[in-house]
């Protein structure tokens, strides 16, 4: 039986990891596809490091959600509609019965006493600060999910996080009282009451909360990660967030209604770790959410886990060649300026693995960047100036300590023999520049072939 069963599952993984797409139908490869992603999806969460990155997300959002709650309730008191607040976070927290109702009660209780105009220049910049450092969180582990190890500068953080708390609420709210207006019209009634219309209107109300957790789920996958994140992607993980956090709101009410031993075990706790189980479950699948857009996009990445990949200092100096090869082309060319993250998906390495690498050429001073945004990279110096020699040394002495931080053992018959290693590979590369590899002196096809040449010979 035992045996059996490892005949099946290893045909199965044969099917998933070690088969060409190309011999299936269109529906066979997108449910091969679907199986990848839910089985690494699977993994990442085995492993703990999302769970784990969701209690931190918990811990924060205890500390951030009255400041950015008072953040949102200033700017919408402006504009008339603050008393919208309390019921949409009646919404959210429904899952949790009579709770939900006490804990709503208690955040807009400590919301209203909080008074923004007497708080002062310091008050007010510590509210702002924690609000932003709690957004700041939910990048730093989007970002852990997309593999990014670049961070938005400060400036790009203070602008893009307070444009959304202060203009993203009055667009949501204004959005809801204009379909509610919609809604409430003669026309709109009329054509309710007949049958079939108002049959299509009944499914589409249940289907309402579906699609208002879809589309924040969409837009938050596509603007927090420091990254371009594809549309569809990010509503194929949006999609399935979302149906599973209305779904676990239903099986979490159906829980609370069942805790009554433990109202008696922890008392007045029993509320706040209720609160607290519901925020975690909610992290887990927004993070699972953002795992499944990840891997839709780069589906290349499903055959290998990229946390575990680690270049050799070979395959670093082979890597490095090759970016430097890609830079330099498209710089002769006029071609498009390379970023990292299309560096990376044209060498199908994961952007972690490759960032080390583009660091060392960074601080070499070998490249540079552009201030766009993601920034592209460029040449710091002509290509007839830049030598392999030089690009292979940046790799070799990223992050070298100097002789006086690290004392090593000298032994003459070793260090001779060191010494002529280096000295045999600057005989190999003597005289080779970064023209030489990527834009040798010619014109038109002949030039674009030898460029490409080199750059297959270095890649292989």
């Amino acid at each position: 039986m035992i045996s059996q069963f490892q005949e099946v599952f290893d045909r199965i993984n044969n099917t998933l990891w070690h088969t060409e797409m190309q011999q299936f139908n269109r529906w066979q490869q997108m449910a091969i596809r679907a199986m990848r992603i839910t089985y690494l999806v699977f993994r990442d969460v085995r492993d703990g490091l999302l769970p784990l990155r969701a209690m931190s997300l918990v811990y924060t959002t205890l500390l951030s959600i009255v400041p950015l709650l008072a953040v949102s309730f200033s700017v919408l008191k402006g504009f008339g509609v603050h008393n919208q607040v309390e019921p949409l976070l009646l919404n959210l927290l429904a899952p949790l019965g009579d709770q939900g109702i006490e804990i709503t009660q208690n955040i807009i209780g400590f919301v209203e006493k909080i008074k923004v105009g007497v708080l002062g220049t310091v008050g007010l910049a510590l509210l702002l600060y924690t609000v932003i450092f709690m957004i700041q969180k939910v990048e730093t582990s989007f970002n852990f999910t997309w593999r990014v190890t670049t961070h938005r500068s400060f400036g790009q953080r203070f602008s893009n996080y307070l444009s959304v708390l202060f203009v993203g609420p009055v667009l949501v709210f204004s959005a809801m009282g204009l379909t509610a207006t919609i809604m409430s019209s003669a026309v709109v009634q009329q054509l309710i009451a007949l049958p079939v219309v108002g049959i299509l209107f009944n499914v589409g109300g249940q289907l309402v909360p579906y699609l208002l957790v879809i589309a924040a789920f969409t837009f938050v996958y596509i603007f927090v990660p420091n990254t371009k994140v594809h549309f569809k992607s990010a509503l194929i993980g949006a999609l399935v967030a979302g149906v599973m956090w209305e779904t676990t709101g239903w099986l979490f009410a159906a829980f609370v209604i069942n805790t009554t031993k433990y109202t008696a075990i922890y008392s007045a706790l029993a509320t706040l770790i209720i609160f607290m189980f519901w925020l975690y479950a909610s992290w887990v699948i927004l993070l699972v959410g953002t795992n499944i857009a990840y891997y839709h996009q780069n589906p290349e990445q499903c055959r290998l886990d990229p946390r575990a990949l680690q270049l050799s200092l070979r395959q670093r100096e082979k890597v490095a060649l090759l970016v430097m090869a890609l830079v330099g082309k498209h710089f002769y060319q006029k071609l498009p300026r390379w970023t990292l993250q299309t560096l990376a998906n044209e060498l199908g390495l994961p952007g972690h693995s490759l960032q080390p690498v583009v660091n060392a050429l960074l601080k070499s001073r070998l490249l540079v960047e552009t201030n766009d945004d993601p920034p592209g990279l460029l040449p710091q110096q002509p290509l007839e100036i830049i030598t392999v020699a030089d690009i292979l040394s940046s790799m070799r002495r990223y992050r070298e300590a100097s002789s006086k931080d690290l004392s090593i053992a000298s032994d003459k018959v070793i260090d001779d023999l060191y010494a002529a290693v280096e000295q045999a590979m600057d005989t190999a590369v003597a005289g080779k520049t970064l023209k030489d590899i990527a834009s040798p002196e010619m014109s038109g096809r002949d030039s674009a072939a030898s460029s490409n040449k080199v750059v297959s010979a270095i890649r292989d």
